[in-house]
């Protein structure tokens, strides 16, 4: 059995929380919050960009702790997975490796690459697992794709648009891009982490965007330059508010079209060249608890998970960091 505690019990940690509860050979055992009312299971208040509330939960069973350091020194923890603002994300994962607990931390894995780097090196110090929550992989709609790509059955992709679009959060204040990097990193990183697992990295980038408040890329529209494909992204927040979170792609392999978007209410169309059209069966069901169940996996057999992998992760954030310096210096840049 590997016992999980939950640092943060915002949208993610919740949500993490109700995944672990689908997951054979893992159970929850302890979480952190400085929130008194939901150290009591009161999660009524937690929202997020989809799904419900956090309702009321039984935390009867649980070490209940308003201190991380208190949860680090549980011996009963063996995974921590770490759902904290992103400007913790250094200090507090580096605290968990220490500890010698294995860490899943939510993405991104840090703001700049000098953060990331000090995580995966606390991880190599102290010999744990460091695994990177990019849910997206794990999606059905978007594991579709990457089964595609894999089985060659509708030859190589040569051009692909991905998309993610929402209204600019209420909270949000120009001071808190230093807390979350904003939307071409907090938001952004989604597609970018997916566009290099299933093609790799790409040789450079070019990318427009616009510059909001105190500079903050608002909105952002990416080429990739790889050979022989043509493959872009855009991601954004300047949807008026009351309009719903977006995402989707258009995907266009040799011998078929593959489309989805969120908005639609309808699973991915697959379209191929003699003119049919159908919504292909999706691979898995619920994206949080199968990437869960691989971190469980990963501990279970104390090997690194090659999907999770904080390398692949850090590549992710590097591609955003290339992304931002093109669309400030006007130019093309190298990644």
């Amino acid at each position: 059995m590997v016992r999980i505690g939950i640092a943060g019990m915002g949208f993610m940690g919740v949500t993490h929380f109700r995944a672990i509860e689908k997951i054979k050979g893992a159970k929850v055992v302890a979480i952190c919050t400085r929130d008194q009312k939901k150290l009591r299971g009161d999660w009524r208040k937690v929202q997020g960009n989809f799904g419900g509330g956090g309702g009321l939960q039984d935390v009867a069973k649980l070490d209940c702790y308003a201190d991380l350091d208190d949860l680090l020194a549980d011996p009963r923890v063996d995974l921590v997975d770490l759902c904290l603002p992103t400007c913790m994300h250094v200090e507090w994962s580096v605290k968990a490796l220490e500890a010698g607990k294995h860490l899943l931390l939510e993405k991104p894995v840090a703001l700049d690459l000098q953060g990331a780097d000090r995580i995966l090196a606390a991880a190599r110090k102290n010999q744990r697992l460091f695994m990177v929550a990019h849910v997206l992989r794990y999606f059905p709609e978007f594991r579709l794709i990457k089964e595609l790509v894999e089985q060659g059955t509708f030859g190589p992709v040569l051009a692909a648009h991905f998309k993610r679009i929402i209204a600019r959060p209420a909270w949000w204040d120009a001071k808190d891009l230093e807390r979350t990097g904003g939307p071409a990193i907090d938001l952004h990183i989604h597609d970018a982490d997916f566009v290099q697992y299933l093609f790799g990295m790409p040789e450079a980038v070019t990318s427009s965007g616009y510059l909001g408040r105190a500079g903050v890329v608002e909105h952002l529209h990416t080429h990739y330059h790889f050979a022989g494909m043509a493959i872009t992204a855009e991601a954004g927040w300047l949807s008026q508010q009351g309009c719903p979170f977006e995402h989707g792609y258009d995907v266009y392999f040799e011998k078929a079209t593959l489309k989805y978007n969120s908005s639609w209410g309808q699973p991915p169309l697959l379209l191929t060249r003699d003119g049919k059209k159908k919504h292909p069966k999706l691979p898995g069901k619920d994206g949080f608890a199968g990437e869960l169940a691989e971190a469980v996996k990963a501990v279970q057999a104390g090997k690194e998970s090659a999907v999770l992998s904080g390398q692949s992760a850090r590549n992710s954030l590097r591609l955003c960091l290339r992304e931002i310096q093109s669309i400030r210096s006007g130019r093309r840049v190298k990644v």
